[in-house]
């Protein structure tokens, strides 16, 4: 498959990752779409960030999804656990994939990519986890992490040669210096900060969302 006629879909937060991860493949000749996923217990929109100008600055066009009531099952009930609190971190990112993945064969997508880091997350980012979530949304080969690409093993479209693995990355860990220095390189100024996240990452809010779940079986999403 030519470069041109090349199209992946992006895993898109608004925040740095994502938006760095895009430009890799982009910067690559391949056309690049974006889907976000919004859930009442993280908003990408926090604070008056705007989704729609962060994906037009990358000009990528965007897709957003919110999830219904069969994501709220994977909080009730996640098969590989929860973080600290009621973060079921892997489950939520396989959820997403599975999404993704339906939503990639709809615009004849040939891979997905995120901005996931290894070793940024201490439970959904880390060398098993990554490998886990591959598997179980049936993505093996065709998930591209490219921040971290040179440290994971090569996906179907780097084997191939539709995307240039030595021009891909070998970021680790939480720090955020080099990412910064190259999201200045590329002009990227609008990003979502880090700040807040997923409200099941909180010790109080997952108290009283425990409770909630644990005395009803019936729990709108609105």
């Amino acid at each position: 498959m030519e470069k041109a006629k090349t199209r992946a879909l992006a895993l898109f937060s608004g925040g740095l990752d994502s938006s760095l991860a895009i430009k890799l493949i982009q910067e690559q000749g391949i056309s690049v779409e974006a889907i976000t996923f919004l859930t009442p217990f993280y908003s990408a929109r926090a604070g008056g960030f705007s989704l729609e100008r962060a994906a037009q600055q990358l000009g990528v066009p965007l897709t957003v999804v919110r999830l219904g009531l069969d994501y709220l099952r994977i909080i009730r009930n996640p098969k590989y656990g929860y973080g600290r609190h009621m973060n079921p971190c892997i489950d939520c990112r396989i959820y997403m994939l599975k999404k993704a993945k339906q939503y990639a064969r709809r615009i004849g997508a040939s891979f997905i990519i995120t901005g996931e880091v290894l070793g940024e997350r201490p439970m959904s980012q880390n060398w098993k986890a990554l490998k886990i979530v591959e598997e179980e949304s049936s993505l093996k080969g065709k998930l591209l992490r490219p921040l971290s690409a040179k440290l994971l093993p090569p996906t179907e479209p780097e084997k191939a040669g539709i995307v240039d693995r030595s021009r891909l990355l070998d970021v680790r860990g939480r720090s955020r210096k080099r990412l910064l220095a190259l999201a200045r390189a590329y002009g990227i100024t609008e990003y979502q900060s880090p700040v807040g996240g997923c409200l099941l990452t909180y010790k109080e809010f997952s108290a009283k969302l425990r409770d909630l779940l644990t005395h009803k079986k019936r729990v709108s999403m609105a």
